[in-house]
């Protein structure tokens, strides 16, 4: 993935007892929650996590999330979480990658698409805004 990616970011976490489900592998509903660590990491990375993107006067809501379930996730299993920025014009598309720390195996694979809207009239941008481009040190696209 990380070949094509803009900007990567990885975090390691550890599955804990509460994300489980009654059969003992982890909800579902929680992988979006460690793709959300990964992101925020990447993020991180190029100074625009939601403070500063609410700060540039725009809301970035997800209007896409894609999740392929290859492997179940267990208590305590270390995972690594990669996501990275593969799209931003016109979107901001990252893709994530779930593997077995220790083993390297493949578990779970997604993506997420947001876009940019102006909080001020709520109206949607058909280009990535300036502030976004100049955040990855690129040119107006």
């Amino acid at each position: 993935m990380s070949g094509n990616a803009f900007v990567s970011a990885e975090v390691e976490i550890q599955v804990p007892f509460h994300d489980l489900d009654p059969l003992e592998v982890v909800w579902h509903g929680h992988h979006v929650k460690y793709f959300e660590i990964a992101r925020g990491a990447l993020l991180d990375r190029i100074d625009f996590n939601f403070p500063q993107m609410k700060d540039s006067g725009f809301a970035w809501p997800v209007i896409e999330l894609f999740v392929r379930y290859a492997r179940p996730l267990r208590f305590g299993q270390i995972i690594r979480v990669r996501a990275d920025l593969v799209e931003c014009e016109c979107r901001f598309k990252v893709a994530y990658l779930v593997n077995d720390a220790r083993t390297g195996e493949r578990l779970v694979t997604g993506h997420t698409v947001q876009v940019a809207v102006d909080a001020a009239t709520g109206e949607l941008c058909l280009r990535s805004p300036e502030v976004l481009l100049r955040k990855l040190g690129m040119e107006s696209v």
